[in-house]
């Protein structure tokens, strides 16, 4: 995405906030016992059949749907390159180098578990000390009468 900074969709690109992005996939995957890889940012994803495997080179931007010179598939540029990161993160983990707590065999699916008390709703007065009217004193006048 660094790369991607430098170009005319800088702008875009430095707006989407990608960390903030990964972090909330990772800590996502993590909570319901998923496996999360990152595939290299140098993965021709656009570039190689998704059906054969053959790398037909780069293409411009304007190219959104191409025919492979192997095989004769045609491809959606958007669906083809999801495919093949799909398939380089499941190989990734295959490798076993995938960089997650749960890459070691951690159950697929978590049991369900309930929000805390504290978690559940707005969280209203939390944190701030209660506030105590003062002890009323003989003699003096109460607020309704002032």
């Amino acid at each position: 995405m660094s790369g991607l900074g430098r170009t005319r969709l800088a702008k875009s690109v430095h707006d989407a906030g990608w960390s903030a992005f990964v972090a909330m996939l990772q800590y996502k995957a993590a909570l319901h016992g998923r496996t999360f890889a990152k595939v290299g940012r140098a993965f021709p994803s656009s570039q190689v059949c998704s059906a054969c495997g053959f790398r037909d080179g780069p293409k411009p931007l304007h190219v959104r749907e191409w025919t492979c010179g192997e095989c004769g598939t045609v491809h959606d540029r958007d669906h083809n390159a999801a495919r093949n990161v799909l398939f380089e993160g499941r190989r990734i983990v295959a490798a076993g180098r995938a960089e997650t707590p749960n890459a070691c065999g951690a159950p697929v699916r978590r049991a369900h578990v309930p929000a805390q008390r504290g978690e559940a709703g707005s969280p209203g007065r939390v944190g701030r000390p209660r506030q105590e009217s003062p002890p009323f004193r003989a003699g003096s006048t109460s607020r309704a009468e002032r």
